[in-house]
């Protein structure tokens, strides 16, 4: 084992994260969706950094950056994603790019560690197109078929002819190996604020929770918002009001410790002033990592509707859009990066499970897989204002690199 020294270059590691901000940037974060241009940029800047860790670069058919190790001995594969949300922050998703770089920087050419760190940069984990296409891709679970519905969900414009205008169509997408790799690593930014809530520097993740996504629709009847009396009115729109309510009273005495659900968006049918609602939607998400938490909360939620339906003056109907099982993080893993927060950040850790979706839950359907966690300022993600200590991210690094170490050794 290593001798409790880092090669870890905490400069080299903030002015990637630097050069990679400066692309796209917008206010003190960036705004790169998926196949825009800083995002391609992005891609290209990885590519020419990655021979530096010894690595061969290629950029794949559905815009997967890998870099690939001819050294012999074990490979552990470490990576994230380089897109971003729109208008969003500037390390959820490169800070784990920039630590699998460095990894490979330092460990691939060291004559004494064992194999070798590959490096990857998932294409589309923030969802523009889909959900986690890229990684779900390397896996084998994304058809030629998927890639033919996939459309923006901005713009609407088809993954194919995203593809086409960035110069990746008709490249082979790249596949895992069985066997190649001892599993993969990630690090991320906990977009959260446990660890700086607790004083804490390194989140050893210990699952990733599974997201349950519904469509919750109320029908009733559109009338003359001022001539149809309020004792005689099917007003969709105050069924779902009054049925959000009824979610945050019921849920709390049937869910976990860290369950949470949120109403992402309601939609109202016309949606004029003076007209009573006839229709009204709502899209409901509920996460955690226990199984048997969801499915009770689920048929709450389907006991629920039917009581609105059998009693109140509007129907409810309920749709699962999305199911997504949660993903156990490798054992070994977590001892691993334990371990290394005991060397570099002097214990200040803490087993916690990771309440966002990361890459890391789609590799760990193939391989181990195992991921880390570094302080938000203010909990904050997925807008401009995410940020992190550039102590804390040098930290991450170093207790990152020692974790990959480890997992190589065996």
């Amino acid at each position: 084992m290593p001798n409790h020294r880092s090669d870890v270059d905490g400069a080299r590691v903030l002015a990637d994260l630097n050069a990679l901000r400066a692309i796209g940037a917008y206010k003190t974060g960036v705004h790169k969706p998926t196949f825009s241009e800083p995002h391609m940029r992005s891609l290209q800047w990885l590519a020419q950094r990655l021979p530096e860790a010894g690595l061969v670069a290629d950029i794949d058919g559905i815009g997967n950056v890998l870099g690939t190790s001819a050294k012999p001995g074990p490979k552990l594969l470490a990576g994230s994603h380089l897109e971003s949300q729109n208008f969003a922050g500037w390390l959820d998703g490169p800070l784990g790019v920039v630590y699998a770089l460095e990894a490979a920087r330092v460990i691939n050419s060291d004559p004494n560690a064992k194999g070798a760190v590959e490096v990857a940069a998932w294409c589309d984990e923030e969802g523009h197109f889909g959900s986690f296409l890229g990684s779900r891709s390397y896996v084998g679970g994304v058809t030629e078929a998927d890639i033919d519905a996939a459309r923006d969900r901005s713009s609407g414009r088809s993954m194919r002819d995203a593809l086409r205008d960035v110069g990746l169509a008709g490249r082979p997408r790249a596949r895992a190996e069985p066997g190649r790799h001892a599993g993969y690593i990630e690090a991320h930014i906990e977009q959260g604020e446990t660890l700086e809530s607790g004083g804490l520097k390194i989140g050893v993740v210990t699952s990733i929770v599974g997201i349950w996504q519904y469509r919750i629709t109320f029908s009733g009847e559109q009338n003359h918002a001022g001539t149809t009396r309020m004792d005689v009115r099917k007003d969709a729109g105050l069924a779902l009001a009054r049925f959000c309510v009824a979610i945050d009273d019921n849920f709390p005495a049937q869910c976990g410790p860290r369950t949470v659900w949120t109403t992402g968006r309601i939609t109202l049918d016309p949606g004029a002033p003076s007209i009573i609602p006839g229709a009204a939607e709502m899209l409901f998400q509920i996460r955690d990592d226990d199984p048997a938490v969801i499915e009770r909360l689920e048929g709450l939620l389907r006991s629920m509707a039917a009581e609105v339906t059998a009693h109140g003056r509007c129907s409810v109907a309920l749709e699962c859009l999305r199911t997504g099982a949660p993903a156990i993080m490798d054992a070994g893993f977590q001892r691993a990066i334990e371990a290394a927060g005991a060397i570099f950040a002097d214990g200040s850790s803490i087993r916690m499970p990771s309440g966002a979706g990361h890459d890391a839950q789609v590799l760990a359907s193939i391989m181990p897989a195992g991921m880390l966690f570094v302080p938000s300022i203010g909990g904050i993600s997925h807008h401009w204002h995410e940020n992190t200590d550039d102590a804390d991210i040098v930290t991450g690094a170093r207790v990152f690199v020692e974790a990959c170490r480890r997992l190589l050794a065996g």
